[in-house]
């Protein structure tokens, strides 16, 4: 990690976000550029800053992490996304990493492992709090067993595969749920199912396969 890492921290209880800073002022080479208190401040200082990492929770007002950190793949930022939560389940675990998420920390070990999770980060690696490393596992077994399969439209029923047609045109789910007369919460759902079905991963992946099948894919009809 150099002297320039730059980061800013998200957290909606303020005594909980002032540990957060006093443990990062003990590390020289972090530079602590910005605090926000909700999602929706997160994102405007993630996206007018750039900084090199935001911490952010998973549970926050206006906008939750899971949201931002959409926001922040659609948008393309550079930033690098580390989650801080309570969740210690699967499902929260593996959409924070579907979305491209790099530090995964649990609250009750965030105080001796906060430090680490950034410097690797910052270095280009991920880092997965000690106590739910069995997801890791479970996670890899999953994509194993997917990766014998060749994904195919087959798999998507016919909604999945009109919002698939939009990705390929390199719609945004707020421009889809706009065409397709739904809210963005039932486009982000129909993409995370064909992340799912389909055995994406990588930040990419939905886009380059929407677009390898461009042709076969329809954007005439509506979904419910």
């Amino acid at each position: 990690m150099n002297a320039t890492t730059r980061i800013i921290i998200a957290d909606d209880h303020p005594i909980f976000r002032d540990g957060l800073v006093r443990t990062i002022e003990r590390e020289p080479m972090i530079s602590l550029v910005g605090q926000a208190g909700d999602g929706a401040e997160a994102l405007r200082l993630v996206t007018e800053m750039r900084p090199d990492i935001a911490v952010l929770d998973v549970s926050m007002p206006v906008l939750d992490g899971l949201e931002v950190a959409r926001s922040v793949h659609e948008l393309a930022l550079p930033t690098e996304l580390v989650f801080l939560t309570m969740y210690k389940d699967e499902k929260y675990f593996n959409r924070a990493l579907d979305l491209g998420v790099r530090g995964y920390l649990i609250k009750d070990s965030v105080s001796s492992e906060l430090l680490a999770c950034l410097r690797a980060v910052a270095g280009g690696q991920y880092y997965i709090s000690p106590v739910i490393s069995h997801h890791l596992v479970e996670r890899s077994k999953k994509a194993e067993t997917l990766a014998g399969a060749t994904p195919t439209l087959e798999r998507l029923t016919p909604a999945e595969r009109l919002i698939l047609g939009f990705v390929a045109e390199n719609c945004t789910s707020k421009e889809i749920a706009e065409k397709l007369f739904v809210s963005e919460r039932t486009v982000e759902n129909h993409r995370m199912h064909i992340i799912q079905k389909l055995g994406l991963r990588g930040h990419n992946k939905l886009l380059q396969f929407a677009l390898e099948n461009k042709s076969a894919l329809s954007t005439s009809t509506h979904v419910k």
